[in-house]
């Protein structure tokens, strides 16, 4: 009995290590412990970045500014003429009890999240990889890197334009308003800002993985591209928060420029298949045009030809 229990997680080693298991076979309860252990090392990263998040929201960390100045800048940048209590400083509104700690739980979750993405997104890849064959592991590891650092340029677009929107939307009427926004809506609309252009950016790697993997061809998505345009200006208007023009409008240019690339890189994947298919046999045959195969099937009866011998004398 003292045995079983490092025998048992040495067993379980085995069937994780690449080089015992080629293959990754698993059972479902051992794909089911796999993926517990995966998720509570994911969960275990979330959480250590959280409380560093907590921490850095009122900390500065040598030359990079706290967390808590990071996100309070883009409302800072308004006219201080156009803000409530202008001459005491740049603050938001805490209008409950216990607002300011959740907002501060909330924005260093966030942060901490998104720091730790290596890790927990390691854990989530250690879960897939497994299944995936070496080819579908090459294309998968890539296509996650540029999730990734499409996501960065998106949410660090929508951090730049936060600034002018909101000088755009707090202009309507300042004659007659004065801007005093509470702690809770402007941290939702900046987080959601944030996370919509994050996701928006990886809309056409979406592009590019259909034509990758034979679902959408180039020439479809060549016709296709004034309704995929239109369809951005629409996902944008719809998309922004607040209805904001100016967030649109750059949320809807920088997606037409990366589905445009997207549709290029779609065309440069298909000639460069279509050159590499062009040598084999059957090629030039459309895709409804059945190949000339031999399908005469031979006779059971028939015995192979005994092969001749010499006689050597």
């Amino acid at each position: 009995m003292a045995d079983s229990a490092p025998k048992s997680r040495r067993d379980r080693r085995r069937k994780r290590s690449r080089r015992l298991n080629p293959d990754g076979t698993m059972t479902l309860i051992e794909h089911i412990y796999e993926f517990r252990r995966r998720l509570g090392w994911a969960l275990l990263a979330v959480l250590a970045g959280g409380i560093f998040g907590f921490i850095w929201f009122n900390t500065r960390m040598g030359p990079v500014p706290s967390l808590g100045s990071i996100i309070n800048d883009p409302y800072c940048a308004i006219p201080a003429d156009r803000r409530l209590g202008s001459t005491e400083g740049c603050y938001l509104l805490q209008t409950v009890p216990f607002e300011a700690f959740m907002i501060q739980l909330k924005v260093g979750l966030a942060g901490g999240a998104v720091l730790t993405s290596p890790l927990w997104l390691y854990q989530l890849w250690a879960f897939i990889a497994p299944g995936l064959y070496t080819k579908e592991r090459k294309y998968a590891l890539t296509f996650v890197g540029c999730a990734s650092v499409l996501f960065a340029g998106g949410a660090v677009l929508a951090y730049l334009l936060i600034p002018h929107a909101l000088q755009l939307l707090m202009g309507f009427g300042s004659d007659f308003f004065i801007t005093g926004l509470t702690g809770d809506k402007y941290i939702s609309f900046v987080l959601s800002l944030l996370i919509i252009f994050g996701v928006s950016f990886e809309l056409p790697l979406l592009l590019v993985m259909l034509n990758f993997v034979g679902v959408l061809k180039y020439a479809q998505l060549k016709k296709w591209r004034r309704g995929i345009i239109f369809l951005v200006f629409v996902f944008a208007a719809f998309a922004t928060p607040g209805s904001d023009p100016f967030s649109m409008i750059a949320l809807a240019g920088a997606l037409t420029v990366l589905a445009e690339l997207a549709i290029q890189i779609a065309r440069v994947h298909d000639k460069r298949k279509y050159r590499g298919s062009e040598s084999e046999e059957w090629a030039g045959l459309s895709d409804d045009e059945a190949a000339p195969f031999d399908y005469t099937p031979s006779s059971i009866d028939e015995t192979p030809a005994k092969p001749k011998t010499e006689d050597v004398t």
